[in-house]
């Protein structure tokens, strides 16, 4: 037997059928962000970056954070 090829795609692209093309609201998201990316750069993009990266690790574990915190804490309380 010989297998059926189909031509069209099992999926629909995000053109939905249409010409791909940028839509205003893409481009003006890009130009704030190509924008930000020029003034990054500076003295203290080092420190907003690790700032940035601890945000985001104590957000995504907050709840281990905060146990993690009342450890702390209460360790620190009973030596003194």
């Amino acid at each position: 037997m010989i297998p059926v090829v189909d031509d069209k795609a099992p999926w629909s692209a995000a053109s939905f059928g249409d010409t791909s093309d940028t839509s205003p609201m893409e481009l003006s998201v890009l130009g704030e962000h190509l924008d930000a990316c020029s003034r990054t750069p500076g003295r203290w993009f080092a420190l907003q970056c690790g700032v940035e990266r601890m945000n985001v690790f104590v957000v995504s574990r907050v709840v281990t954070t905060v146990a993690l915190a009342a450890l702390l804490i209460g360790s620190i309380s009973i030596w003194y």
